[in-house]
């Protein structure tokens, strides 16, 4: 059963520009320290590639917040969606705080919600898709 779907489109160069502009300020506002450390674990790389790898967890979180049903706001922060890496390098989402207490009210009773991630980019857009499925719990 499928409860949500979301899908955002994000200018790299936008991205680009508020790291210019307002570096870890806007770094920490929008993003986990997990996802921090991603997008710099490559310490020589340059603005444009720490951009891309935002553009996208932006996207991300923009669509899991569509695909709630409730969007940023009402209860729901940026950070409360996190983009993280699965084991084979799959990427998933994690939600906490507000995010999460969406996610279990879209829930039915006696069912447990899976979120599936899309991610993609080609200069200058990244874009992600986001369904929230449920299934029956074990």
């Amino acid at each position: 059963m499928i409860l949500g779907i979301g899908n955002d489109l994000v200018d790299i160069q936008r991205i680009e520009y508020s790291l210019l502009r307002f570096g870890t300020r806007f770094e920490q506002r929008i993003f986990t320290v997990a996802e921090q450390q991603y997008a710099r674990k490559n310490e020589n790389a340059d603005i444009r590639a720490v951009a891309s790898i935002y553009a996208k967890r932006f996207a991300a979180k923009e669509a899991c917040a569509k695909a709630l049903a409730t969007g940023l706001g009402d209860g729901v922060s940026w950070r409360d969606i996190e983009v993280v890496k699965k084991t084979g390098g799959a990427v998933g989402v994690h939600v906490t705080g507000g995010a999460l207490a969406k996610l279990q009210a879209l829930t039915p009773a006696g069912m447990k919600a899976q979120i599936f991630l899309s991610l993609a980019d080609e200069y200058p857009y990244a874009q992600a898709q986001v369904i929230i499925s449920a299934v029956a719990a074990l």
